[in-house]
């Protein structure tokens, strides 16, 4: 995802992805710890893309 893309949505939107993205690295974190994690690689992008949407988030309130 990029944040090209990120900045032409909304921030509701924006908050929709990052609970969405937020969900889904606790339950990859929960699959990890119990070894069923079939590409642990998988959590460092869902890492980065909550990152930029944060990040996204923070500037469009700024403005």
């Amino acid at each position: 995802m990029k944040a090209a893309e990120l900045r032409d949505l909304g921030v509701d939107e924006l908050g929709t992805r990052e609970r969405e993205l937020t969900d889904q690295l606790f339950r990859m974190r929960i699959q990890k710890s119990m070894g069923q994690l079939e590409a642990p690689d998988s959590v460092r992008t869902v890492r980065r893309d909550l990152a930029r949407i944060k990040t996204v988030i923070r500037q469009k309130r700024g403005a």
